[in-house]
């Protein structure tokens, strides 16, 4: 016997929107928050844009910027959001809830402009007694634990662009074992030059669309450059069904499966490429952990990033779930309007999954319109305009990352019959 699973709150800080309402009809419209930032441009990196949020909320006023404030952000959302009220910062801890919230490459920002200067100027001291949490890769869930005064688990986890995806796993396999009754997960990452610096010069970056910022993150498309790099956060609460059904929660969604694993770097699998081989198998395995035949998918949100790597994801698709073209699930890219948020890609993702099994739409896949001609057979599976979907019943969503590591989860909507 396991608990199941659902989503019962959420909350996002994403490139092209804030909060989830916003956020769902930037979905919808297919609304670009890529941007040029001018400091990419002063410090000489071949890729000049990005996806920055504009917003990242006033509940996050007072705390550090970047990753963490981003995270604080999205938490609070997802916790109003799912109805539950703050607590007191004189009360007891919360025992039956905690937090699983990664993050890539953490506190890049602070370490290069506060950190790095400081100690190699010898002014230790100037660093002050906070610096530490800033920077601490635990940082985002640490912070997020002392507001809502969490007694469960609260860690912090990294598996580069699977990170995300990984934490919402994770948290849900503690409420399946009955170890949490209620769980925040998700993934933040900052907007930094710092951070950016790496993949810049690795010249897997957009550089081609410096002067068209909105056009530059092509996921499937033949004239795709490279990943546009982003920022921001998103958050789940995840409860299980019977302490979500006892509070009346309002639900979203229900986990149904999920799996991990790692192609080992071995059969076309390296530090940057994923294993086929290891990637059908994740899938495939997130299908039997649902209980569900491959036919039952009607819809996939890839990881998809843009770089040459997306033919080949869609092909593993394709063969994980037996089903060519002509009855291939619809399929679709969030990183077409946000970029590439590395640790908090997955869960922002997965935010954009449930609410298209919540409210029963596809959002477009935007700047594909000269579709890769390896998966040109792929091309009418591809929603170019938002489809009007209540039918939707189950999506699934996919992680990979450097390290050759892989994530998949599958969601179901949720009817009041669910069983």
């Amino acid at each position: 016997m396991k608990n199941r699973v659902v989503v019962t709150g959420m909350g996002v800080v994403a490139p092209n929107a804030t909060g989830i309402s916003d956020f769902e009809q930037a979905l919808r419209s297919g609304r670009s928050g890529i941007r040029f930032v001018e400091k990419l441009e002063a410090l000489k990196f071949s890729c000049r844009i990005g996806g920055i949020p504009e917003h990242s909320g006033e509940d996050a006023d007072g705390l550090p910027s970047g990753n963490i404030r981003y995270a604080v952000t999205a938490a609070l959302e997802a916790w109003r959001d799912a109805g539950l009220s703050q607590p007191r910062t004189d009360g007891p801890a919360d025992w039956d809830s905690g937090a699983i919230v990664g993050c890539g490459i953490c506190g890049m920002e602070t370490i290069a402009e506060e950190v790095v200067p400081q100690i190699n100027a010898g002014n230790v001291r100037r660093l002050g007694s906070r610096i530490v949490e800033r920077v601490m890769g635990s940082g985002v869930s640490a912070h997020i634990a002392g507001i809502l005064g969490l007694g469960n688990q609260v860690t912090s986890n990294s598996s580069a662009c699977s990170t995300g995806t990984e934490a919402i796993i994770d948290a849900a396999w503690r409420i399946r074992t009955g170890l949490a009754r209620r769980m925040l997960a998700g993934g933040s990452e900052g907007a930094s030059p710092y951070t950016w610096g790496g993949f810049d010069a690795m010249r897997v970056l957009a550089r081609k669309f410096n002067d068209t910022p909105e056009k530059g993150s092509r996921p499937m498309s033949a004239s795709a450059c490279g990943f546009v790099p982003g920022a921001g956060a998103g958050i789940l609460v995840l409860e299980d069904l019977e302490t979500a059904l006892s509070r009346g929660a309002r639900i979203y969604g229900e986990i149904t499966g999920a799996a991990v694993n790692c192609g080992g770097q071995r059969s076309g699998g390296s530090m940057t490429a994923p294993n086929p081989d290891g990637v059908k198998r994740c899938i495939q395995a997130s299908i039997r952990d649902a209980g569900i035949l491959p036919e039952a998918v009607d819809g996939i949100c890839g990881h998809l990033t843009a770089t040459f790597a997306d033919p080949h994801e869609v092909k593993n698709w394709s063969a994980a779930l037996n089903r060519g073209p002509n009855a291939f699930p619809l399929i679709n890219s969030v990183k077409s309007m946000i970029g590439h948020c590395l640790g908090a890609a997955g869960a922002i993702e997965t935010i954009a999954v449930i609410l298209q099994l919540y409210k029963g739409f596809m959002h477009p896949s935007i700047n594909c319109e000269d579709v890769h001609p390896e998966i040109a057979a792929f091309d009418r599976r591809i929603p170019r305009t938002c489809l009007e979907l209540p039918e939707l019943k189950v999506m699934a969503k996919a992680s990979f990352g450097f390290g050759d590591v892989n994530s998949c989860l599958m969601i179901r909507k949720w009817e009041n019959n669910s069983k």
